[in-house]
């Protein structure tokens, strides 16, 4: 078939399927995210013209932002389907590369075709094009290979055929899966070659289900016997292995209590009786005491940063780990037992050997016991109270008023904390999207966008501060234009407020944070006025002053969401210094003479650096 490379591409983009987990077979890239200039506009962006029907191409006004929102479709179809984003060459391909970041750190599928350069450079330097005075081979888009998976760059259309399935590779497989760069040279683009039939036809990506090492999972099964009080620790593995309810049977079979990771967040239904929580610093003092009295630990599809793990102190000195992944990179951290292998079938295997064990029922009732303190705890902080809400009281509303099968979506600032400590799931498939791998403000807005795509049952509410609101929120007007609907819920507090607690909480001045601690020439400066933003970028919006008015505002947004297909804003003001705190330690640099240094110096002492992973006794 002769085609130019970009309509090879796209052939081949069209022909690739996926299969979710109930079996359906839906396209692997439903949707691409397009901001067309000269680097693209003409070669692949013919080539998108002349397949629409086939994949939907969206306009979006930040190349940042359209790549924020193929992203957030990602997470929502639990990494089954794939979003595309498009620039020309220069500052479009740049604006990408902090979207590639977030799919990167948080292990999310996401494939860039950046315009490049010419290679036959005839007319360099061309418009947008940075030169490097000693190597004329490098440009912008070498700048995306510190984030992603799999980095091309197609000078020649044949190149196409030995890439592709790699690129493929990448974007399905469990243990390397995240960004895909295909870098494309714009005279390349329109050059044509003869490519094999073969190359599009139809293909089926599935699930591929790594099986563990037989003689690790009978050592993992020895441990688990001996151990007295056993932890589950539910990752985002779990999730994107669909293994969610094999995994809850599982801990209800042998009495195991259970907390999630931040991207595990959901998997568990909140009054599970067996539930701890979540753990961590954004997490629970439920799960966090539960991790500190643990003698074992069963980490599952999760790599345990430093939130979760309140950088390596929320664990006791002497406690067994034990990490399933699919990915021999993360299981081995830490000096952990290392099992690798697909979630659900390393459970399906582990509960086979571990037949009839169970756990002493005085340690499967201590995780409800921890919880229901903690759920009080909570219930102190969303009570009703005159005058300018907190971020918990928001959160208990929003959470009051959303259906099982909503979609819940934050990632900067304090929200995570506010969502991920309180928020009370009822469902049974994970429904909550916390971007805190890189917690990149702007992704709240943006992905939600993308998320909205894939979640068409329930509604997305994305709840974000006023800094992420001014940081990047062009793609409101996209998602309003397209007539995509979600809620954003934006607290307006007057500044970056959760950096100032962390600045001032250590000691530190208070200093660039709170508009009120800013340089200004401004006797009275301005504020933003972000419902009339909002507004302007064709949003349906409504305003709050209390928790009384948020409530019925919030219900108005929902409504007008879903009977209009476009996004609805709430505004609302909200203290700047009221926080939920799981009483979890984060480890940051502090100077000496800050007066949080003391409390440093003493976390360092209980930080775990490295685990005794030696055999446990039969």
């Amino acid at each position: 078939m002769r085609l130019t490379t970009a309509q090879a591409l796209v052939g081949w983009l069209v022909a690739q399927h996926s299969e979710t987990f109930d079996g359906r077979e839906v396209p692997l890239f439903p949707a691409a995210f397009a901001i067309f200039g000269h680097g693209n506009v003409l070669g692949l962006g013919t080539a998108l013209s002349e397949r629409r029907d086939e994949i939907p191409v969206w306009r979006g006004h930040t190349e940042q932002g359209m790549a924020l929102a193929a992203v957030g479709l990602a997470k929502a179809t639990h990494r089954r389907q794939v979003g595309i984003a498009t620039s020309s060459i220069g500052p479009g391909a740049l604006n990408m590369v902090t979207a590639a970041g977030v799919a990167h750190a948080n292990r999310l599928p996401l494939l860039l075709l950046p315009g490049d350069t010419f290679t036959n450079r005839a007319p360099d330097p061309v418009l947008q094009q940075v030169e490097h005075f000693g190597d004329p081979t490098i440009t912008v888009n070498d700048a995306f290979r510190a984030v992603s998976r799999y980095f091309d760059r197609i000078t020649r259309p044949e190149q196409l055929i030995a890439t592709l399935p790699q690129a493929a590779r990448v974007l399905t497989d469990a243990a390397d899966v995240g960004p895909v760069t295909l870098a494309l040279p714009q005279d390349v683009q329109a050059e044509t070659y003869d490519f094999p039939e073969a190359l599009f036809e139809p293909v089926v990506h599935r699930i591929t289900r790594s099986r563990p090492d037989s003689r690790v999972l009978a050592e993992t099964a020895r441990a688990l016997r001996s151990a007295r009080r056993p932890l589950l620790v539910l990752g985002g593995g779990v999730r994107y292995s669909g293994a969610g309810r094999l995994v809850l049977e599982f801990a209800e079979r042998h009495g195991i209590p259970i907390t999630e990771t931040t991207a595990g967040r959901t998997l568990v239904p909140h009054d599970h009786e067996l539930y701890a929580g979540p753990l961590g610093i954004t997490g629970s003092a439920s799960a966090n005491a539960a991790a500190a009295q643990a003698d074992l630990v069963l980490a599952i599809g999760t790599r345990l940063q430093d939130f979760t793990t309140a950088s390596w102190t929320v664990f006791a000195p002497d406690v067994r780990l034990i990490t399933v992944n699919t990915a021999r990179f993360d299981a081995v951290k830490h000096g952990a037992l290392a099992v690798v292998g697909d979630a659900d079938a390393t459970v399906r295997e582990l509960a086979a050997l571990l037949a009839n064990w169970q756990v002493d029922t005085e340690w499967s009732e201590r995780a409800e016991g921890l919880r229901t303190t903690w759920d009080a705890h909570i219930d102190k902080l969303r009570a009703p109270t005159p005058g300018v809400p907190s971020y918990a009281q928001i959160v208990g509303v929003v959470n009051e008023l959303s259906a099982p099968d909503d979609y819940v979506m934050t990632a900067s600032g304090g929200m995570p904390g506010e969502l991920i400590g309180g928020w009370r799931a009822t469902g049974t498939v994970p429904t909550m999207d916390v971007e805190y791998g890189f917690s990149c403000m702007g992704y709240e807005l943006a992905g939600a966008w993308g998320a909205a795509m894939a979640h068409v049952h329930g509604l997305v509410t994305t709840m974000l501060g006023d800094g992420s609101y001014l940081m990047l929120n062009s793609e409101l007007f996209s998602a309003a234009f397209a007539g995509h609907r979600f809620v954003a819920v934006v607290c307006d507090n007057d500044g970056y407020a959760v950096i100032a607690r962390l600045q001032e909480g250590q000691g530190g001045d208070p200093f660039n944070n709170f508009y009120a601690d800013c340089r200004t020439n401004h006797v009275r400066p301005p504020r933003a006025d972000f419902a009339s933003h909002a507004r302007s970028l064709g949003c349906a919006v409504f305003t709050a002053t209390d928790l009384t008015e948020f409530r019925g505002a919030y219900a108005r947004a929902r409504a007008a969401a879903l009977s209009e297909s476009r996004p609805a804003v709430v505004v609302v003001r909200t203290q700047p210094s009221a926080w939920t705190d799981a009483g979890a330690w984060w480890e940051v640099g502090v100077p000496e003479h800050l007066a949080g240094r003391a409390a440093y110096d003493q976390a360092k002492t209980a930080q775990l650096r490295y685990l005794n992973r030696a055999e446990s006794a039969d």
